[in-house]
C-alpha cells in the first residue's frame, strides 16, 4: 500500500497506553499513518513524537480541526472520552477511542446519533477480540465444537492498580472502577463469542473508602474511592445462555479462570481477553482430559490498534467495522446495568443490542486486515 492511500491518524493522549498504539500504527498496520499527536501536557506529546517519528505536535483543538487528520484516535482518560469524541465528530472526523465508549448512556447515545447524522464512523477499544486467541475460540464455537453454549464464567480480580500505575486516581473516580476499566474486555469477548445480552442482575460494593498509592511518582498519596470496586453479576444472553461475571479491585489473589464457555457438547477455556494470544483448551464430551488447541488465526502478539486499522479498511471498502460503536454502546449499557440492578434489587432489561462482529478470515498476513 502506498503512503498516499494510508488513512491519516491523529492521536490525542500520550499516556501509558499510547506507546503500543504508536508502535503498531507506525510499524505493523500498513494502512495507517500517524500524522500528529497531542496531549494536555505538551512535553508528553513531544516525547512521543520524537520516539515514534511523528511529524507534528499540536494542541488538542488544532488536531481535531486539522484537515490532514482522517481518524482521531482518542487515548485519554474515560471521563473525557465522550466530550472529545463529540468534538471530533462535529469537526467531521471519524473517531476511535479507548474503552469505555463513554461513562454514561446519554453521552453514548449522543455519540451514536451524531455519527449517524454526519455519516461518520466511531470505533472503540477493546480490539483484543480480533486477536489469535479469541478469533480461534470464535471459530471453534461457530463450527460447533462444544455444541450450543449454555453457560459462561468470567473473572477479573486483583488488588487494584495503585501499586503500579503512575496515575491511578482515575480508576477510582466516577466512570472508573473494575467494571468500566476491565469489563469491556470480558463483555466484548462474550458478545463476540455468544452474542448480545438481554438481562442482568448484580451486587456491588465499595470495600475501602480510600486507596493508598504505592507507585511512583505519587507514592503515599490517598485516592478517594467514588465508584464500586467489587461487582458480581449474572448475564442472561439473548440466545438463552447464562453467564457469571465478577470484576474486582478488592481481591488479593485467586485461582479462578479468566473466561470459560460451557456448551451442550463440551467446555472451552478462553485465554485472557486483555491479550491477543494465549492458550486455548477444550474438553469435549467423552474425552478423558483437556486438550490444547493451536491458534487458527494470526495476531497473537500485542496488536492494539487493530481496531483502528480494521475501521480504516472498512471505511475504504464500505463494509461494517468490527470494533464498532454499537458493540461498545451495548457493552456500556450492560456494565452500567450492574449498578442499577444492585441499587434497585431487581433484574435490569438491556434495551440496546448489537450484531456479533464478523469473524476475521483465515490466512491474514501480519499487518493485513480484511
Amino acid at each position: 500500500m502506498s503512503k498516499a492511500t494510508k488513512t491519516r491518524v491523529g492521536v490525542i493522549g500520550c499516556g501509558a497506553i499510547s506507546g503500543i498504539y504508536f508502535k503498531n500504527c507506525h510499524q505493523l498496520f500498513r494502512n495507517l499513518e500517524v500524522v500528529a499527536c497531542a496531549d494536555l501536557v505538551r512535553e508528553k506529546a513531544e516525547a512521543a513524537a520524537k520516539e515514534y517519528g511523528i511529524a507534528s505536535v499540536r494542541s488538542v483543538e488544532e488536531l481535531i480541526a486539522a484537515p490532514d487528520v482522517d481518524i482521531v484516535l482518542n487515548l485519554t482518560v474515560p471521563k473525557v472520552h465522550a466530550a472529545l469524541a463529540l468534538a471530533a465528530l462535529q469537526a467531521g472526523k471519524h473517531v476511535y477511542g479507548e474503552k469505555p465508549l463513554a461513562t454514561g448512556l446519554e453521552d453514548g447515545q449522543t455519540i451514536l446519533e451524531l455519527a449517524r447524522r454526519k455519516k461518520l464512523r466511531v470505533g472503540s477499544a477493546p480490539d483484543t477480540f480480533l486477536g489469535a486467541g479469541l478469533q480461534t475460540c470464535r471459530k471453534l464455537l461457530d463450527d460447533g465444537w462444544i455444541g450450543t453454549p449454555i453457560a459462561a464464567t468470567a473473572f477479573f480480580m486483583c488488588s487494584g492498580p495503585e501499586s503500579w500505575h503512575p496515575n491511578p486516581e482515575f480508576f477510582y473516580e466516577m466512570g472508573g472502577g473494575p467494571i468500566l476499566d476491565m469489563g469491556p474486555y470480558y463483555l466484548t469477548a462474550l458478545v463476540n463469542l455468544i452474542g448480545p445480552i438481554a438481562r442482568v442482575t448484580g451486587s456491588t460494593r465499595i470495600t475501602y473508602p480510600t486507596r493508598l498509592i504505592t507507585s511512583q511518582p505519587k507514592y503515599g498519596k490517598l485516592a478517594k474511592v467514588e465508584t464500586p470496586t467489587h461487582i458480581a453479576g449474572v448475564l442472561d444472553f439473548a440466545n438463552g445462555a447464562v453467564g457469571t461475571l465478577i470484576t474486582s479491585f478488592d481481591v488479593v489473589n485467586h485461582h479462578l479462570p479468566c473466561l470459560e464457555i460451557h456448551g451442550t457438547e463440551g467446555s472451552l477455556q478462553v485465554p485472557d481477553p486483555n491479550g491477543f494470544g494465549g492458550e486455548i483448551q477444550i474438553y469435549r464430551r467423552g474425552a478423558q482430559q483437556w486438550q490444547a488447541v493451536p491458534h487458527t488465526h494470526g495476531y497473537a502478539e500485542n496488536s492494539r490498534g487493530m481496531g483502528v486499522a480494521d475501521m480504516a479498511q472498512a471505511i475504504t471498502t464500505k463494509r461494517p467495522h468490527r470494533a464498532c460503536a454499537e458493540l461498545a454502546y451495548h457493552v456500556l449499557d450492560v456494565m452500567l446495568a450492574f449498578q442499577d440492578a444492585s441499587e434497585s434489587g431487581r433484574h435490569v432489561e438491556i434495551e440496546s443490542t448489537c450484531e456479533r462482529p464478523a469473524p476475521l478470515p483465515l490466512g491474514l498476513r501480519p499487518g493485513e486486515i480484511a
